[in-house]
């Protein structure tokens, strides 16, 4: 008698950032490093995932590789901007850091990712992401080019709740965390401005705002603007978001282990 496929473990990429080298003071070269807030594992392993940093690399056949181990990717955030002319802008004066390797490689793993209904869950810059791939574009820099908007750059309250936002009815979202309101926090200065083909919005800052984006075509592709992982050991709504994310890709590496065998 086969013996049935358990209980899977599904395993979750998540997107590091990438430090540049810089010259040490004796002169000598430093290598770059990729490195990841530990907030980001800590949510996927409280989720029932197994989170696994992926190397940022311009290698299309490596990323292809590297998807057919996953069963989910975290598009996580950063303190860099996506430079415009990924959505056929010229920069303006506010435009913070420019990190393009790994900007490239995040918009080719979420193009990748689409292409195959992957399960995608974009974080403040990696929603931003998600946006600009589906030919969307963003505000690059709220304060100037939203002015009557309130203050987004709240970095003294991502762990508490900087603002709330609206949950918009019929969304993936609504559907997962079952509120009208979520407390969020606001630690960034762009946000998205038009959206990208085939993405809705699931909710909004009390100014009108766009704070989180979802795809009503693929299995799981949602992104929003705050930082759930950080929140998530005193709110349980933040909470289901990753749980919500990390069942989907449970249930793919189920279906992918019940035709094998």
């Amino acid at each position: 008698m086969r013996k049935q496929p358990g209980p899977a473990t599904p395993l979750i990429g998540i997107t590091p950032d990438i430090r540049t080298a810089k010259p040490s003071p004796s002169g000598h070269k430093r290598e770059p490093v990729i490195l990841l807030q530990e907030r980001y594992a800590r949510a996927i392993l409280d989720g029932g995932g197994t989170p696994v940093i992926l190397p940022i690399t311009s290698s299309l056949t490596a990323t292809r590789q590297i998807m057919e181990h996953l069963d989910g990717i975290v598009i996580s955030g950063g303190n860099f901007d996506i430079h415009p002319k990924y959505y056929g802008e010229e920069p303006i004066a506010a435009l913070g850091e420019i990190k393009q390797e790994r900007t490239e490689f995040e918009l080719e793993l979420i193009a990748l990712a689409l292409k195959r209904d992957f399960p995608l869950f974009g974080v403040c810059g990696g929603a931003q992401a998600i946006n600009v791939v589906l030919g969307g574009s963003l505000y690059q820099d709220i304060a100037t080019q939203a002015p009557h908007s309130m203050e987004h750059q709240r970095g003294d309250l991502k762990e508490h709740g900087g603002h709330k936002v609206k949950v918009h009815d019929g969304t993936k979202l609504k559907q997962i965390v079952g509120r009208e309101q979520l407390e969020v926090n606001t630690t960034h200065h762009q946000a998205v401005k038009t959206l990208g083909k085939g993405l809705i919005v699931n909710a909004t800052a009390e100014d009108g705002i766009i704070e989180g984006i979802e795809s009503p075509a693929h299995a799981f592709v949602l992104g929003v603007q705050w930082h759930p992982e950080f929140l998530i050991q005193r709110d349980d709504f933040q909470k289901k978001i990753f749980a919500s994310f990390i069942s989907v890709c449970r249930g793919l590496r189920q279906l992918a282990n019940l035709r094998k065998n």
